[in-house]
């Protein structure tokens, strides 16, 4: 079922423009933001370039993700420069889409909000997306560029609807794990408080002893702010902290206690594993689960990048996870690839201007 409406929203200076997505009866009218960064002109021959929907992790937005700029340079931007018709969104409950009633209560006893499964889940939010860019292109398909808890909406939202999507990145996937007596996800309250101090503990925590840092204080310094202001509420607590939907958290103890809300053996579409070298979220025993049960995706990547962790999109290797995801997601590393790169590189294309 396709958006009732939508309405232009205001954008915050070198965001990408985006609309407010009405949700469906089974999301009780909650909004869905939604970014579009069109291919940059020139950068391919074909009448419909192919789309990409970015689906952000647990705890931060498309906006402080995907579309947020370093010296000017954003993910979003750098995939639209290399060919791609980019879009994103943010999960209700976070950045410019609408908050959950709960969200303005007092969390405890009420189950975690935004889990993946459900009527209203996460998992039904892509698809709602992936409906309406489909819509708005006038059809085929789009791939899927997920990060973190994202990877379980996105691999839902691809094995239920596998029509509407053409390739995945899981970029730093959460799997399935069987660890014993971790919490139990339906007591985690309805949302967390969560600081900029827990947010950056988080960033770091991977990061060998002794390393130079791969996060730079002046680039996470204008991000925690920004992220902050992502809640209007955040300044009334002390310290500052943002409203973190518990469901992603919920999801993620559900995957390690041997319950995921997707079955990887569904996914039929390409599929590209990309982590850091240092992520203790997604370990090479992690990804190599995850490659094993992808085994009717008719191609299957696993590409670790040196010096990076779970956050590698926010850090100093992030050039290189760029250049990976596009390469699969514009399908370069197949038969007739070599012409396209060299076609790109006669029009001057690779030097485009961010």
């Amino acid at each position: 079922m396709a958006c009732a409406w939508y309405e232009n929203r205001e954008n915050p200076a070198g965001d990408a423009p985006g609309v407010l997505l009405s949700g469906r009866d089974g999301l009780g009218g909650l909004g869905l933001f939604v970014r579009h960064r069109p291919a940059v002109a020139g950068t391919t021959d074909q009448t419909m370039p192919p789309a990409v929907l970015y689906v952000h992790g647990a705890t931060f937005p498309s906006g402080l993700s995907v579309a947020y700029p370093f010296h000017g340079r954003s993910w979003a931007g750098e995939l639209a420069a290399a060919g791609l018709d980019v879009w994103a969104f943010d999960f209700a409950g976070f950045g410019r889409s609408s908050r959950y009633p709960h969200q303005d209560a007092d969390p405890a006893g009420i189950a975690p909000l935004g889990r993946t499964a459900g009527v209203a889940g996460a998992g039904e939010q892509v698809v709602q997306v992936l409906e309406h860019v489909v819509g708005a292109r006038g059809g085929g398909r789009v791939s899927l560029l997920a990060h973190s808890w994202g990877t379980i909406a996105a691999g839902l939202a691809a094995t239920r609807r596998p029509d509407l999507v053409d390739r995945l990145v899981f970029f730093a996937p959460i799997t399935r794990r069987e660890q014993a007596r971790l919490p139990d996800p339906n007591g985690l309250g309805a949302w967390h408080p969560l600081t900029v101090k827990a947010q950056h503990d988080r960033f770091v925590e991977d990061v060998p002893a002794g390393h130079p840092s791969v996060l730079s204080p002046e680039h996470f310094e204008s991000w925690a702010r920004d992220w902050l202001a992502t809640d209007p509420t955040s300044q009334t607590r002390t310290p500052p902290s943002v409203r973190a939907p518990s469901g992603p958290a919920a999801d993620i103890l559900a995957a390690w206690s041997g319950g995921p809300a997707y079955d990887p053996h569904l996914i039929q579409s390409p599929t590209c594993i990309v982590r850091g070298e240092w992520d203790s979220l997604c370990t090479d025993t992690d990804a190599r689960g995850l490659f094993d049960a992808l085994d009717r995706a008719p191609l299957r990547r696993d590409v670790k990048i040196s010096g990076g962790t779970h956050l590698m999109h926010l850090e100093t290797s992030r050039f290189a996870l760029y250049r990976e995801a596009e390469t699969f997601l514009l399908a370069v590393d197949t038969p007739g690839a070599e012409d396209y790169r060299h076609d790109r590189r006669a029009a001057g294309i690779a030097a485009q201007p961010i």
